[in-house]
Order: C-alpha cells, then structure tokens, then sequence
C-alpha cells in the first residue's frame, strides 16, 4: 500500500512542479490542445454519422422487422461510439506526446535537472527523428495492447452482474497502467529504456504504477481535464521513472541544500495487465 499512495503522491508533485514553472506549463499545454480539437472533430462526426455509417455497413437488415433493425442497428451504434471513446481515452496520451514530443522533452529533461543531486539530465544522444520514430512505433505497439484489452473488457461487459461491477474497474486499472507506461517512456527514452524492458519495470512495482495512473485515467474522463493535467503527469511520470530506477531524487528541486534521499524499493509483484 505505501507504493500505491507513492504513485499518487508523484503525480501531485509533478502538478506542483509545472505550477512553479509557467513557462513550461504554458508551453506542455499546446499538444494536448491540439490533440483534443482532433479528436473532438472524429467523436462529434461519429454523434452525427455514427448511425448512418452502421445502416450502411449492414444493408442485410434493412428487411428486417420493426423494431429489431432498429434495435440493432442502435445497438451497433452505441458498441462503436463506446469503443471510439475507450480508444480515445487511451491513445490521447500517446497522440499528444507524440505532437509534443520537443515539448515534453524539454520538459522532462528540466525535472531532471532540478531534482538531481548533480544537475544532470540523461540524454539518449539520438538525432529528433530518430526519437519520433521510436516514439511512435512504440506508442503504436501500447495502443495495440491496449486496444486488445479494451475489446476483452468490452465482451466481458455483457456477462451479467460482473460486467457492470468488476468490469469497469478493471478498465479503469488496465487504462492506468497504459497511461503511465506513455508517460514514463519519455524520461526511459532518455535512457535508452527498450519498451520491453519498461513494461517489465514498470510490472515489478505495480502498485507504485497504479498509485500514479489510476486517478490519472479516472481524471482523463472527464473533457478538457486531460490537456490541463498533462505537462504535469509528464513531470511527475519523470520522477517516479528515477524513483523506478534507483535514481536520486533531490526532495525539492528549488532549494540546492536539500538532501538527495531515494524511496525504499518493496519486492515484485506478480504480471501485470501490460503483459
């Protein structure tokens, strides 16, 4: 239970941190709101043509009896707007780090720089393009996964009783986890962290990983918060990645007396969704 309220606690800290620096904050909040006009304009065109595209994606009910085409079709309807909206909840993260992949960056790099006992930022020495292409076949290879989880627990939803309990919890702890994968592939880039190797650490602390994204996937539900929250989720993703890699972590980056201290790292957990 102590890395669950640790991961918690990164996130506040890293909000803390972009509201002590303004500029930075000003500047991470420009991807998030091109992101979101992007994909405002598909959700609003699924609203309005949503149905029109399911009656023509299935010609064979049009002899249908009243009211089973109907139903049917509204049905489908539904089924695509809710997977649109899953998807779009879970891939926003990865569409905006990657439009603001020089943003987020920076930003990532000034964390670093301000809680390191030494002032030292790691750099992955790699050429810009170099890093948007890995940058985006990894997120690409995260939106499959989890896009494979989402349309399990979108199955599950229908099973009585569990689907409409259980299912949407664990939706939520499976977005979390995701979400904070995105986020901490920023400062792992940095360091030359292979996506394989992240999800293994961030499985072997759980906890730590739930603490951070859960609350964050929750938050991200809600419109328009999302876009206020990044720049600092990515500052707050940076410190737990020092924290994930034993780093040292100057309690407050403003004050250069302070004493550099690390969090106790507890035993592995068992896999997690991302596996």
């Amino acid at each position: 239970m102590r890395d669950l309220g640790a991961g918690f606690r990164y996130l506040l800290k890293g909000q803390r941190w972009v509201a002590r620096h303004g500029r930075q904050y000003g500047f991470g909040l420009l991807p998030g709101l091109i992101t979101l006009v992007l994909y405002a304009a598909v959700l609003v065109a699924l609203a309005l043509w949503g149905e029109d595209a399911v009656t023509w994606a299935t010609p064979f009910a049009d002899d249908w009896s009243s009211p089973w085409a109907g139903l049917f079709r509204g049905f489908l309807t539904a089924v695509l707007f809710a997977l649109s909206l899953l998807l779009a909840v879970v891939t926003f993260t990865a569409v905006t780090l990657l439009i603001g992949q020089p943003f987020y960056e920076n930003l990532s790099e000034k964390v670093d720089r301000d809680v390191s006992p030494d002032g030292h930022a790691p750099e992955s020495g790699l050429p810009l393009w170099r890093e948007l292409w890995i940058s985006a076949r990894d997120s690409l290879r995260i939106v499959a996964r989890a896009a494979l989880w989402g349309v399990l627990l979108f199955g599950c939803g229908f099973i009585p009783v569990v689907g409409q309990t259980a299912v949407p919890v664990i939706g939520v702890f499976v977005t979390g986890f995701f979400l904070t994968e995105e986020l901490t592939a920023v400062a792992l880039q940095r360091r030359s962290v292979e996506l394989r190797a992240r999800l293994a650490l961030l499985r072997s602390r759980k906890t730590l990983v739930w603490g951070f994204g859960t609350p964050l996937a929750v938050a991200f539900l809600v419109p328009f918060v999302a876009v206020f929250l990044m720049p600092g989720a990515v500052a707050g993703a940076t410190l737990m990645a020092r924290d994930l890699l034993d780093e040292e972590i100057r309690e407050d980056g403003e004050k250069g007396d302070q004493a550099a201290t690390t969090l106790p790292r507890p035993p592995s957990g068992s896999p997690s969704p991302g596996r």
